[in-house]
Order: C-alpha cells, then sequence, then structure tokens
C-alpha cells in the first residue's frame, strides 16, 4: 500500500495517550485504522441521511399511490 507523510495537531492529552498505549513503531497503523473506522462510520451516516431524504422525499408519492389502491385491496372482503 502506498503511503503519505501527514502532519497534523492533536490535543495534548490525545497525544499523551496515544505514546502511553501504543508503541512507537505502531502509532502510524493506530491512527490510520482509527481514521478509516471514523471514516466508515461518516459514510455510514451520510448513507443512512441520504435514505432519510429519499423517503421523506417519496412519503407524499407513496400516500396518494396507496390511497388509489385502497379501493382495489379492500375489494371483496367484508366491512
Amino acid at each position: 500500500m502506498k503511503t503519505m507523510k501527514l502532519n497534523f495537531t492533536v490535543p495534548e492529552d490525545i497525544a499523551e495517550a496515544l505514546k502511553a498505549r501504543v508503541i512507537k513503531r505502531k502509532r502510524s497503523a493506530f491512527v490510520a485504522a482509527a481514521v478509516l473506522d471514523k471514516l466508515k462510520e461518516l459514510e455510514q451516516e451520510q448513507l443512512r441521511q441520504s435514505l432519510v431524504e429519499g423517503y421523506q422525499a417519496r412519503r407524499e408519492e407513496d400516500t396518494e399511490i396507496n390511497m388509489e389502491w385502497e379501493g382495489a385491496t379492500l375489494e371483496g372482503w367484508p366491512r
């Protein structure tokens, strides 16, 4: 896998916790995995939001279709 060197700033307490818990040679992999997890989480949230917006946009159309078919659906059933 091709890599890229990045330089970024984190709060001191996070940096200290990382240093205390992850050995120096494994920190890049640890940060990469954490970023990947967060990116997947963001992607899932964006997908969920798109689905919500799509369902909301179709709600009125679905209601109209259901009302059109309600008579045919209930035809022949005792009321």
